[in-house]
């Protein structure tokens, strides 16, 4: 029995029961709460032939950040049940393998906080430095822990929630012919954004042509959507970024392109200025048809993550296509910046 301020673990945890054989689930790390230990779920399906694409999702990496981990768990259930009788899915996880981690941080979201219960930002946890000037706190802090933001005391261990990410992430997605992690966030600013590394600096990855193939083939497919597609950098440069640092450690076979879906939470409480008066309303929807409409509005966006990783070999650039893809990213992304 978890604790029952925590219903997006009872939630997780009948959908796992719902996928039944279908599904392979174990736990990640646990972490201490209350007394209590809760487990961070990595549940994987699929094929898992380390020769085909993976993709991955991610939520609840802070605790505060509710939606996150609903919209995961959401898609999640949609697989579940669509293996009933979905014969074109079915197909698709012939070819691709899958991973979710929607509740990264359950100790946190059962305290109410950003941070896990040892005070640390899972997302400012990893050794990565901003390579240029940084607002002050937002971009991670190693002063305190009573502080927001706080990356952890100088030269310790990255935090169980953050390393055990890390772990499935090297696991399942890199050194494959492509692995795509996206993890789903809230709270900034007014529009649904979708970031993808760097955080700590404003040059861009290696990857940049495969991300910019994969940003085409979306705004092609999906004339009418209305995320902000950029790199995090556009926005603030932040230390210790989780994607950042696993990016700069990745194998150099095979393809990997993190991104980040970034709600934005501003929104609804410009809809109801009453969530302000609540930790979770200024980055959660709080009233019921609000949060089903967010539901409806992401699941496409990462049921296209899917079926892109799967249909890898008919988009991924190669050759000239790749350099031509890397020089209309610059110019979109970097303003012509050297790359």
């Amino acid at each position: 029995m978890h604790d029952p301020g925590l219903p997006e673990l009872e939630e997780l945890e009948r959908v796992i029961a719902l996928g039944g054989s279908h599904l392979h689930c174990d736990v990640a790390c646990e972490v201490e709460h209350a007394g209590r230990r809760l487990p961070v779920h990595a549940i994987t399906l699929g094929n898992p032939d380390p020769s085909v694409p993976a993709v991955a999702y991610f939520g609840g990496v802070h605790g505060l950040e509710r939606i996150g981990a609903r919209v995961v768990t959401a898609y999640l259930h949609n697989l579940v049940t669509r293996l009933a009788w979905d014969t074109s899915l079915r197909q698709t996880l012939d070819q691709v393998r899958v991973l979710f981690m929607p509740l990264v941080n359950p100790g946190g979201m059962a305290a109410g906080t950003r941070a896990n219960p040892r005070g640390v930002d899972l997302m400012r946890n990893a050794p990565v430095d901003a390579q240029e000037r940084t607002p002050w706190l937002i971009s991670g802090q190693r002063i305190s822990s009573v502080l927001p933001w706080y990356r952890g005391a100088y030269g310790t261990p990255m935090e169980a929630e953050s390393a055990a990410l890390c772990e499935r992430v090297r696991r399942e997605l890199q050194g494959r012919p492509l692995g795509i992690a996206l993890d789903c966030h809230s709270g900034f600013g007014m529009r649904d954004r979708v970031w993808f590394p760097f955080a700590h600096r404003r040059a861009p990855t290696r990857a940049l042509p495969e991300l910019h193939a994969l940003h085409d083939i979306y705004v092609r497919s999906h004339a009418h959507h209305n995320y902000v597609i950029e790199p995090q950098s556009a926005q603030y440069l932040a230390h210790g970024d989780l994607w950042d640092h696993l990016v700069m450690t990745a194998p150099a076979e095979g393809v990997f392109l993190p991104l980040t879906l970034e709600m934005g939470s501003w929104l609804w409480v410009k809809k109801n200025p009453r969530q302000l008066f609540s930790r979770a309303g200024i980055f959660n929807p709080l009233i019921a048809h609000r949060e089903q409409r967010v539901l409806r509005r992401h699941l496409p966006l990462l049921d296209f993550v899917l079926r892109a990783a799967a249909g890898q070999a008919l988009w991924l650039p190669q050759g000239e296509a790749r350099e031509d893809h890397r020089r209309r990213a610059l110019e979109l992304w970097y303003r012509g910046q050297p790359g």
